[in-house]
């Protein structure tokens, strides 16, 4: 059956964010993208509206006949490998709130669902890739930043890059009823939110604490881009912002909104509460000047070296590294605090 430019609208209109207008047109991946995502955070539901002409006319003329795998090659689109870096990105970083305690989660979990958030935007439309270079290419790179949460990024990168030079069109299949189709989508989405969801249930605080902690680290890896580190920023607090346009009041009357309050104050305040704790190190008061930090910092280091403490030097070495951890803080620029107006 021909799928409707008006009823293509409609859907978007009312359910665009879920992905409805995706799921009628058959775009099962970018209806799955989009429930996971709220429409790419509200952006890309938006950007969509000048699309779903293509969209239902690609619809229409694949419905019955997709192209055969090997027949050309899809263009390469600087906007779908930006797309599968960030989707990559957000599901590692959902795995690190929600799966980190499992065991050897940095070699298994993380690269996994990397890898399958890179491969959810491979999939968007009548494109694909290759799942298993896809994966292998996330669980090659995951050992040699083992322990550490910054792995999502060359993860993610390293991921993207053999999603997009393996990129194919998809094979034709024949197509499933709506009730399987939905089974699927369902399964796919309690596989995404079934772990966030236990542990935001049955251990809110500890979760809201990591979630503020990885969130805070993830900012701080773009101290060295401003810009790209505002804008990160922008789109963590992208939920706040539209709760303030529909509500038009600023302030949280929920539990829940109550909750991401607190979590984005944690996460604002978070290089400041290091910046402190580095003054408390160091020995100085907040506002010392670098003429101060720097003297500060290598009398101590002559008084705690290693070396010099060779009768007590396990504590001669915590104190070292506390040191030389306080310094670094220092010497970094002050991060402006971001508006919340």
């Amino acid at each position: 059956m021909a799928k409707g430019l008006l009823v293509t609208y409609a859907l978007w209109a009312f359910g665009g964010p879920v992905g409805l207008h995706h799921l009628y047109l058959g775009r099962d991946s970018h209806a799955l993208l989009w429930m996971l995502t709220l429409g790419g955070g509200g952006l890309g539901w938006l950007w969509e509206f000048w699309k779903l002409p293509s969209f239902v006319a690609q619809a229409n003329r694949t419905q019955g006949q997709k192209q055969r795998p090997g027949e050309g090659r899809p263009p390469l689109s600087l906007l779908r490998f930006a797309g599968q870096m960030i989707v990559g990105i957000y599901f590692g970083l959902v795995a690190l709130i929600s799966l980190s305690s499992m065991a050897n989660f940095y070699i298994v979990g993380l690269p996994l669902a990397v890898g399958l958030g890179v491969l959810l935007v491979a999939a968007v439309g009548n494109q694909t890739s290759d799942s298993k270079k896809t994966l292998g290419a996330a669980f090659l790179i995951s050992p040699v930043f083992y322990g550490r949460p910054i792995a999502i990024l060359p993860i993610s990168l390293a991921a993207s890059i053999t999603a997009q030079k393996h990129r194919r069109y998809k094979a034709s299949v024949e197509s499933e009823t709506i009730s399987v189709r939905l089974y699927h989508l369902g399964l796919a989405y309690l596989a995404f939110t079934g772990p966030l969801a236990y542990s935001v249930l049955c251990n809110t605080a500890a979760t809201l604490s990591y979630m503020a902690e990885t969130l805070g680290s993830f900012l701080s890896w773009f101290s060295f881009f401003p810009l790209l580190g505002r804008l990160m920023e922008s789109v963590f607090l992208l939920p706040c912002r539209i709760w303030w346009l529909l509500v038009g009041d600023p302030g949280f009357n929920t539990r829940q909104f109550q909750e991401w309050e607190k979590l984005y104050e944690f996460v604002d305040s978070f290089q400041d509460e290091k910046r402190r704790l580095a003054y408390q190190v160091l020995g100085l008061p907040e506002g010392a000047t670098n003429e101060e930090i720097h003297r500060s910092y290598y009398d101590l280091v002559k008084v705690w070296h290693p070396d010099h403490n060779r009768h007590q030097t396990e504590k001669a070495q915590r104190h070292f590294l506390e040191i030389q951890a306080a310094y670094e803080v220092l010497s970094q620029p002050k991060k402006p605090r971001a508006s919340w107006g």
